[in-house]
């Protein structure tokens, strides 16, 4: 049985304050991300000053990537964990989760004592849905810490249907370790109802239950698992014992409104919303959640009532609109939801909104409407044309009607030569529809104009080495792609594998490695499994080929490689390869 058990702890958050919970490495409560890092001012040669200055005074301006960057360079001379901490602060205002990962890094390398660089190690995991390394860093800091976040980890990982056994199986050692670490006890419970042993994390919680100082959240745990297992008359007990040791705590209220809807007491979760929203800040967020809870209780009438007063605000928050539109949809108020979708102004959600009414139009036999729709909205968001275009071309696409889409892509070009999105949308159809010739002009078009345009650079060069074998003339434009991005994870692969193709394996590995680190997805990964065997590293390459077919599915790419390669095919002692992603670049390769 698969299991969600996370609505009552995001609902809590929005009434406790979700501003303060650090679930991602960007949120810093800090005006000025430099202020509180520590003070480096001994141990420097002209150049290192020099440098550490630079980096000072970007940081100063706010281009906070160039601060890193410099704090991190200097950091390679002087190998101090000041520096390497101020460089992770810069970072995480810079926009760039490569150079996050790089800093934070080496600041635990410096400092094994540190728990902020573990926590931003472990939100990145999360980021790119690496559950284990995720874990991994959240339990060291458990080591140290009380509160690693370890059950917040635990219920993201079950909400992204993420492979439960391996992280049970690090849990259940940490646990047996360390018996009295609340945080884990009740990670573990929730895998272990997630995985199915309802009876287990049961068992589990009512020993924590008899504890004096047992907090809320083992009630809330257990009604929540209780809840979701369909024992309702459990979920409704264990609801009521922790109201009566915490009667004023907002998640075991909003769990009860969830047991009176799966009840069908609609009456009495409609008491409980009102007493809710009267006794909490009615904000925006609140409603939005409470209409969710409604719509996954399968109520979207409550959910429209709840959400109807948000259209009165003064920013109605783009949610709402969405939210309206798919109720009066599901309802086949095509209409009604079409003036909803509308609604979405320009920014965040605009395009999903348009995407989603077309969507609708389309499914109700309706396509020459939804044509005329997305025309009408290329004139009344004039900023949003272009993402407008491309997305009518990608919904004729789904339909079949390939001609018309590319005759509207190809008058959109004409119309506007220089709009490098339609002439990359061309490209990339015409590479799936195996016309490489264009593909190749239309890329080169765009790097004419813009000679800096990394991603086409790096198109054409990936196209040109793996889909031509034209790997000379590939190199350049992968390596200044490169230059120009150097954290980028899709160029790195790309210049990784022109460099395995040019007979270079051993150059092309830290390349490769460091692609997969910061994307670990199924084609990087059977690149370095490749890489990885050409030099000689047959037991890393069938330890990552093992990891791969675990973590993803399917896996075409990983399957073609074990049929070109099937000496790579995994043996049961593949994991003692223990691939090294983290290695760092040699100095071959950095030049």
């Amino acid at each position: 049985m698969r299991t969600r058990l996370t609505l009552a702890s995001v609902l809590a958050l929005l009434l406790t304050g979700c501003q303060n919970a650090p679930t991602s490495p960007h949120a810093i409560p800090l005006d000025d991300p430099m202020e509180n890092a520590p003070p480096v001012t001994s141990g420097f040669d002209a150049e290192g000053l020099s440098s550490l200055l630079l980096a000072e005074f970007a940081g100063q301006r706010g281009d906070y990537r160039r601060a890193a960057k410099g704090y991190l360079d200097v950091n390679q001379r002087y190998a101090s964990p000041a520096l390497a901490e101020r460089a992770t602060l810069a970072a995480r205002y810079a926009d760039d989760s490569a150079l996050l990962e790089r800093t934070a890094l080496r600041w635990q390398q410096l400092d094994e004592d540190a728990t902020t660089p573990r926590h931003v190690l472990a939100s990145l995991a999360v980021q790119r849905g690496d559950w284990e390394t995720a874990l991994t860093q959240r339990l060291n800091i458990a080591d140290q810490e009380p509160e690693a976040e370890l059950a917040a980890l635990a219920e993201l990982a079950i909400a992204h249907d993420a492979d439960i056994t391996p992280l049970l199986k690090r849990l259940h050692a940490f646990v047996e370790r360390h018996p009295g670490h609340l945080d884990a006890q009740l990670a573990t419970a929730q895998l272990e109802a997630a995985n199915g042993d309802t009876a287990a994390a049961d068992a589990r919680l009512a020993r924590l239950a008899e504890a004096p100082e047992a907090p809320a959240e083992v009630w809330l745990t257990r009604s929540t698992i209780a809840l979701h297992n369909k024992a309702l008359e459990d979920a409704r007990r264990y609801v009521r014992q922790g109201l009566e040791r915490f009667p004023n705590d907002s998640r075991l209220r909003l769990t009860q409104t969830q047991v009176r809807l799966a009840e069908g007491d609609i009456e009495a979760a409609d008491e409980n919303v009102e007493r809710l929203l009267s006794r909490y800040d009615d904000t925006a967020s609140l409603r939005l959640a409470l209409a969710q809870m409604y719509l996954e209780a399968a109520y979207p009438e409550g959910a429209r009532r709840i959400l109807l007063p948000l259209l009165d605000h003064d920013n109605t928050p783009t949610a709402a609109y969405l939210m309206l539109g798919s109720i009066a949809e599901q309802a086949g108020d095509i209409d009604n939801a079409l003036l909803y979708y509308r609604q979405v102004p320009s920014g965040d959600g605009f395009i999903e909104a348009r995407a989603q009414a077309a969507k609708m139009l389309i499914r109700a036999d309706r396509a020459q409407d939804a044509s005329a729709f997305l025309r009408i909205e290329r004139l009344r968001h004039p900023d949003q044309r272009v993402a407008l275009l491309r997305l009518e071309v990608d919904l004729l696409d789904a339909q079949g009607k390939h001609e018309r889409a590319n005759k509207l892509l190809d008058k959109a070009i004409a119309k506007t030569p220089n709009a490098t999105q339609l002439r990359f949308q061309h490209a990339m159809r015409a590479y799936q529809q195996g016309n490489l010739d264009t593909m190749e002009a239309d890329l080169r078009a765009i790097i004419e104009r813009e000679p800096d345009n990394a991603e086409a650079l790096n198109a054409l060069g990936y196209t040109l080495s793996n889909d031509l074998g034209r790997h000379r003339e590939a190199l350049p434009l992968i390596e200044k792609a490169h230059r120009l991005e150097p954290d980028s994870p899709a160029i790195l692969d790309s210049l990784g594998w022109v460099y395995f193709h040019l007979g270079r394996a051993q150059e092309a590995l830290p390349y490769l490695r460091e692609a997969y680190r910061g994307q670990p997805d199924q084609e990087i990964a059977a690149h370095l499994a490749e890489v990885l065997a050409a030099a000689g590293h047959d037991a890393q390459a069938r330890a990552l080929v093992k990891d791969a077919l675990q973590r993803f599915s399917p896996h075409p790419l990983i399957d073609d490689l074990l049929r070109r390669h099937p000496e790579l095919v995994p043996t049961d002692g593949a994991t003692d390869g223990n691939v090294d992603t983290d290695a760092t670049h040699d100095t071959e390769a950095n030049s």
